[in-house]
């Protein structure tokens, strides 16, 4: 079993170009329940996760365009109509999108920081699972996950953050898989 998991974890990739179908409610479950075993000190479980289908995915385009067009007033300019429609295009790349958001908890010995990496490693399972289900996806960040007007929108509490826009679905065309990565370039023994 072990030599299975290595080998879907080297064989992981990104897939950018997504269709239907997306996952059905009882995959989604096994999705989550792998994020839920993200390194978690504490267990503080200092994460929540939202699922956006269907019409709520041109809410959210509206939501970016919306968001933008208020950086675009704060720096006295306005928003060209070729980005906003680029903005609100981007929700619809894929039949699903998972925000994964990081919700720490105050705790003395666990800092916020290690709380959004516990996040963060849960969405990363979440592609691994993903992938081994036949499903594919892409983590896309960018200014609107850092956007308090979007986080506001999203039901973000002060403390919380995206960590990342999950897109899902089922990949279109053939999976490009890397070259492995050279040990050496990144890899060194400290002596002490």
């Amino acid at each position: 079993m072990t030599n299975t998991i290595v080998e879907l974890l080297c064989q992981r990739t990104s897939s950018a170009r997504l269709s239907e179908p997306a996952p059905t409610s009882d995959v989604l479950e096994k999705v989550f329940q792998t994020a839920f075993r993200a390194p978690d000190h504490k267990m503080l479980h200092p994460w929540r996760y939202l699922v956006i289908e269907d019409v709520a995915r041109e809410r959210l385009g509206e939501i970016f365009v919306e968001a933008a067009k208020r950086q675009e007033s704060g720096r006295g300019a306005t928003l060209p109509d070729v980005k906003a429609d680029k903005l609100r295009a981007m929700p619809l790349r894929a039949p699903m999108l998972i925000v994964g958001i990081a919700s720490p908890v105050d705790h003395p010995k666990v800092p916020e920081q290690e709380q959004i990496l516990s996040c963060a490693v849960g969405v990363g399972y979440m592609l691994v699972a993903l992938q081994s289900l036949g499903f594919g996806g892409i983590w896309r960040t960018g200014e609107m996950a850092q956007d308090d007007y979007v986080k506001e929108k999203l039901g973000l509490a002060g403390a919380e953050s995206i960590v990342g826009f999950l897109y899902v679905g089922t990949p279109v065309g053939e999976a490009r898989i890397p070259e492995p990565l050279s040990l050496s370039d990144y890899v060194t023994h400290w002596q002490g």
